[in-house]
């Protein structure tokens, strides 16, 4: 009859032990990027490359397993990047997300002249990643915007 109360209370203490492991993970935080360059050159669409530089505020590592992001330069789409991915992300560090981007050549060209001429831009990045742990991933919509420091000089 004992051993019949005890399991629930074991129970009950063992999901408040375990709890604070099964949280959502944080918000991987934007730092900079580096290496921008044109990969493929066509009249009608270019391949970007660049590398972003993230950090992983989390007490764990992650695994990114898909992006499908659409990027805006001044609020003016340049372009769409989706790629699978096997990306080790390491606890409470920096990484580096390797990003190949899609971009109409008219969207490029009505970016230029403001690009030229301001040193910021407005960025804009939408869409959704799949990250995850141990094989159980989430997808969880990506929406950042922010000024960028930009100089082709």
């Amino acid at each position: 009859m004992k051993i019949k109360h005890l399991l629930p209370t074991l129970l009950v203490f063992g999901l408040i032990l375990l709890a604070p492991s099964c949280q959502a993970p944080k918000d991987l935080v934007y730092r900079d990027f580096k290496n921008l360059r044109a990969e493929k050159l066509g009249f009608g669409s270019t391949t970007l490359s660049v590398e972003l530089i993230y950090y992983n505020p989390n007490n764990f590592g992650l695994q990114l397993k898909y992006a499908d992001l659409d990027i805006y330069i001044n609020n003016n789409y340049l372009g769409h990047s989706s790629q699978d991915y096997q990306v080790t992300i390491p606890k409470l560090a920096e990484f580096t997300l390797p990003l190949k981007i899609e971009v109409e050549m008219k969207n490029i060209l009505k970016n230029a002249l403001v690009t030229l001429l301001n040193q910021e831009v407005l960025v804009k990045v939408t869409g959704k990643v799949k990250v995850g742990k141990a094989n159980v991933y989430k997808l969880i919509n990506v929406s950042y915007e922010g000024m960028q420091k930009f100089s082709i000089l």
